[in-house]
């Protein structure tokens, strides 16, 4: 009968749409209830709780961990506190709901600073080292953010006379912890969703360590996990826009057009891309479960979004989606002696995941290998520096590029090679490398970065807006 439900942080900044559009809508009675939602920190406040994802500036986390004094760091914990209490008065203007708002999340940054207070004075002593704690503080203050907009979506929407209600997955207070599925099951249990609506916190803290794993990426593993374990009809993931054939800044708005169906082998290829419409773990669980995601606009809730399934292939073959990424460079390794070596591959590719560079593809010849690798152009300088010193012998070169990627359900489209080059060579662009596996669901052409915008246009031009798809929508 339910749905879980999961709302990011850039959505959940504008709370006030939610209710109107997601929430509450035009529902009654018991039409709110037989839905639980998993939600994440407001719109920029893990970055200061740990560190900015983008530019890497410090947050609460890394001035502690890099702390030689207490204050660096409390300092940056008083600006959260101060930002979230700003948040409290933006969205409640009654007293009796910004002091219980104000007072939930003033009691939690309390702990946490004494928690760390204490930590450090521990670690003063040679016994205790820090290194061995920081994870753990790392998932405290990253839980602060979603504690605070999920007590807060409760208490707005108690409010408004909604039975809500919030689960608390952060493990607060908790004696010892539980494993993750464990963490989850127990905490829903008592839940009963034909009269509560539930707002689940996004990370959940179990003895595994989500953030060991996943680091940022918790929300989607937990929004996935409460689907499996409480046997959702569907789950549901609300983003800022459509998941539509490229990017309409690139391609032109009114030439994209909204992808009604697809499976969850798109949505795979689209994370490797760096373009998660879901992290592929959880896309795993969902699948495992049987439980099919919508992809949905949380601004445009009449329109029925996209649906992703396992088992699902469009009617004919085509091409769906246009994407692509920027971030690549190109580690070309070439080397005589490297026919019939497998040794290479085995052990530069073990290189590349210690200094974690994410690598998106590869391809080799008899006597070369190059691995299309996303990460900062420090470590890849760095990666290349050990790939010589290794292997003394060998000729390394690296090469900024960009890929450009042909996706869909199924990719059988006679000529669609041929078409891809012509599509290019006609805007101009030079193919550095291509690449169409034999499952048919991608192709990727390697171009110069500078060419990249070009690319995206000139192949929606090409393989897209010929077959007139029309905006599809997928049946709710």
């Amino acid at each position: 009968m339910h749905t879980v439900e999961k709302i990011g942080g850039t959505s959940m900044s504008r709370f006030d749409e939610l209710l109107d559009n997601i929430f509450i809508g035009q529902r009654e009675g018991t039409q709110l209830y037989q839905r639980i939602f998993v939600v994440s920190a407001y719109s920029g406040m893990t970055n200061l709780l740990l560190e900015h994802k983008k530019t890497g500036e410090p947050g609460v986390y890394q001035r502690f961990a890099d702390a030689q004094n207490e204050g660096a760091w409390l300092d940056a914990l008083q600006t959260v506190r101060q930002r979230m209490l700003d948040k409290n008065a933006e969205l409640f203007s009654g007293e009796f709901e910004r002091h219980a708002a104000d007072q939930f999340i003033n009691a939690r940054i309390d702990d946490a600073r004494e928690c760390m207070s204490s930590l450090q004075r521990l670690c003063a002593y040679g016994h205790f080292q820090l290194g061995e704690h920081l994870m753990k503080v790392r998932e405290m203050l990253a839980s602060l953010g979603e504690a605070h907009s999920a007590f807060n979506a409760v208490l707005a929407l108690k409010h408004r006379g909604i039975n809500a209600r919030m689960v608390d997955l952060t493990g607060w207070h908790c004696d010892s912890p539980l494993s993750f599925e464990d963490m989850v099951q127990d905490s829903f249990k008592d839940v009963d969703l034909s009269r509560e609506l539930v707002i689940a916190t996004g990370y959940t803290h179990c003895s595994e360590g989500l953030m060991n794993t996943f680091d940022r990426g918790y929300s989607e593993i937990t929004f996935a996990q409460i689907a499996a374990a409480t046997g959702a009809r569907e789950a549901i993931i609300h983003k800022e826009f459509h998941l539509s054939s490229a990017d309409p800044n690139l391609v032109g708005a009114d030439k994209v057009v909204t992808i009604g169906r697809t499976n969850y082998d798109v949505a795979d290829q689209l994370s490797n891309l760096g373009m998660e419409a879901i992290h592929p773990r959880a896309a795993k669980t969902l699948r495992r479960a049987g439980i099919e995601l919508r992809i949905k606009n949380a601004f445009e809730p009449q329109h029925a979004g996209t649906l992703i399934s396992q088992d699902y292939k469009s009617e004919k073959p085509c091409v769906e989606i246009i994407a692509g990424r920027k971030d690549v460079f190109g580690i070309g390794v070439f080397d005589q002696e490297m026919l019939g070596d497998t040794a290479y591959d085995i052990e530069i590719s073990r290189l590349l995941k210690q200094l974690k560079l994410y690598v998106v593809n590869k391809d080799s010849d008899a006597n070369s290998i190059t691995y299309y690798a996303s990460g900062s152009r420090k470590l890849i300088n760095r990666a290349a520096r050990l790939i010589e010193e290794a292997y003394p012998a060998a000729e390394v070169t690296v090469h900024n590029v960009a890929i450009v990627s042909a996706i869909g359900s199924d990719l059988k489209v006679k000529g669609i090679l041929a078409k891809t080059v012509a599509a290019l060579a006609e805007a101009g662009i030079s193919i550095q490398a291509i690449h169409q596996s034999i499952r048919q669901v991608e192709m990727q052409c390697v171009v110069n970065e500078e060419d990249y915008d070009k690319a995206i246009a000139a192949l929606h031009r090409a393989l897209i807006e010929p077959e007139n798809h029309g905006d599809v929508i997928a049946a709710a």
